[in-house]
């Protein structure tokens, strides 16, 4: 855990990439196979389930502490993370400790099914053990928001450092359904490992945005030019007569899409396709509403499935009769996905996100223009030449997404933020108007500055005309331009939509309260874009 701990401190401490591969790559030569192991799955999102709530925490903290639970609770918004207040506060521990990062991990796990009385005496007793900057890493563990500045490519780099195997072989092998209780660090690792190569997907190629003018690409001909499907973006895997169904974010998700059960059927085995899963109907894709209402379900009722079925629009071939294509140019694995697709029939729940014809940049713009009609973001340009990367390379894949939609509203309702910026208020609810009265439609969170978010958190605290918790009413005076992806309908919400990814996009100081937006443009915009 001493380890550990040092690790965690060196990373937390430095934004330079260099000096966090260097701390980790020491560290997977030196540190215990099973610890490589468990931080390995800990940044790569494969950590312990949360056993005790954060407010039984606080509560055993704040006792532990011998100080009220209103003044602990006061504490908490200004450090900005549960996990650190509690380290901070507590009083300092009356011995030492040399358990493993694994040990400590197997403790944590092993008070799943204990009452209430023994995990507090359990984490009561762990807390004596840790110093200040151990407890911060046990608490991280203890509460599941073990977030630190390590990407899975800076990772997989430092693991490429320390035992000397290949970037790309290591990005693979940490991809899929794995965990520290199916698998060792040899197995993942060192070991060739057939049973959980059939199913596992191949890191994702990723874009870049789009933010200069497309001529600056150079010739049209070297581009191709697809829609950018609004869904979910994944990997369907044919192997060994079954099939596969991963998300971006590494999630196996073959249960529910049942649509895809059929893969066997029609494609070849060794088969794996990159593309977006998509609600379709007839020949057009459904509002991503529609596919919203599948996200998170580990069963689809069979009313669902009839009214928002999902398909596959491919835009890929990842593999070819078990052969890895990646490092072939993006045209001839395009040519060879069209050449397959073109055989299967016409209700196979894969098609072909066609390519987009044009003859220059202009008459792209144009076809752009149209993408909500066609329900897309925008489109992907994609360099003829360019091989699959694993992760972002700036210069092949691009975004050239259309500019949001935007409307503007009141701010009428705001919260403190967490983290560096705990404060300052950071998180605002918006409202449009609707007669004489503020209709609340969204929140925010994200889109300004440093220095406006200070000028507004000062105006916030001079302005605040009711409490209620960590949320603050304030004076309606302020109207902002929110910018959003989409809109959709939402009998949750009294405004009767829900925005897309909304984010504030300018502080309107030339805009008085009185002409921001009303709920009737937010359902024109419905009625348009919905």
């Amino acid at each position: 855990m001493k380890r550990f701990t040092a690790l965690y401190a060196t990373i937390d401490q430095t934004t330079k990439t260099n000096t966090k591969v260097a701390a980790l790559a020491a560290y997977f030569e030196a540190a215990p196979e099973e610890d490589r192991l468990w931080t390995i799955a800990l940044f790569s999102g494969r950590r312990p389930r949360r056993a005790i709530t954060t407010t039984k925490l606080r509560e055993w903290a704040a006792e532990r502490a011998n100080v009220p639970l209103w003044l602990f609770e006061e504490a908490y918004p200004i450090v900005g993370d549960l996990a650190e207040t509690i380290a901070l506060v507590l009083p300092p521990p009356s011995r030492e400790q040399d358990r493993s990062l694994t040990e400590w991990i197997a403790f944590l796990r092993s008070l799943d099914g204990a009452n209430d009385e023994a995990r507090k005496s359990a984490i009561l007793d762990a807390w004596d053990q840790l110093d200040t900057a151990e407890r911060l890493v046990f608490n991280k563990l203890l509460t599941g928001g073990f977030r630190v500045g390590i990407s899975r490519k800076l990772m997989t780099r430092a693991l490429s450092a320390a035992t000397g195997h290949d970037e790309a072989e290591l990005a693979h092998r940490l991809m899929g359904d794995w965990t520290p209780d199916s698998t060792d660090y040899r197995t993942l690792i060192e070991a060739p490992d057939p049973e959980a190569a059939q199913s596992r997907p191949y890191p994702f190629c990723l874009a870049y945005g789009l933010e200069e003018a497309p001529e600056t690409l150079g010739d049209p001909r070297n581009w191709l030019a697809e829609w950018k499907w609004d869904g979910i973006r994944g990997q369907l895997i044919a192997r060994k007569g079954a099939h596969f169904v991963w998300s971006r974010g590494e999630e196996l998700m073959t249960d529910r899409f049942p649509e895809f059960a059929r893969a066997a059927d029609f494609l070849p085995d060794g088969t794996v396709l990159d593309g977006e899963i998509v609600a379709w109907e007839g020949a057009a894709p459904l509002p991503f509403n529609d596919l919203q209402k599948r996200i998170g379900r580990k069963t689809v009722p069979k009313a669902l499935l009839k009214s928002a079925p999902v398909i596959l629009l491919a835009y890929d071939m990842l593999e070819e009769g078990g052969r890895d294509l990646r490092a072939l140019p993006f045209a001839e694995r395009r040519a060879r996905l069209d050449a397959l697709l073109s055989e299967l029939p016409v209700d196979a729940p894969v098609h072909a996100s066609k390519l987009i014809d044009y003859d220059s940049w202009d008459a792209l713009a144009e076809i752009r223009s149209t993408a909500r009609e066609n329900r897309a973001e925008g489109l992907m340009l994609k360099s003829a030449t360019s091989p699959y990367h694993a992760g972002r390379k700036r210069g092949d894949w691009w975004k050239w997404k259309l500019d949001p939609l935007t409307i503007d509203a009141v701010m009428i309702y705001a919260q403190q933020g967490s983290g560096r910026r705990a404060n300052l208020f950071t998180d605002f609810t918006f409202a449009v108007w609707n007669g004489n009265d503020l209709v609340p439609f969204t929140k925010a969170y994200s889109g300004l500055t440093d220095t406006e978010f200070r000028k507004i958190t000062a105006w916030v605290r001079k302005n605040t005309k009711e409490r209620f918790g960590p949320v603050r009413s304030v004076t309606p005076e302020h109207v902002f331009e929110i910018a959003f992806e989409g809109i959709a309908p939402s009998p949750r919400h009294k405004s009767g939509v829900a925005l897309r990814f909304p984010r504030m996009k300018r502080w309107r100081h030339d805009k008085p309260l009185q002409e921001a937006n009303t709920l009737d443009d937010l359902h024109e915009m419905l009625r348009q874009y919905g």
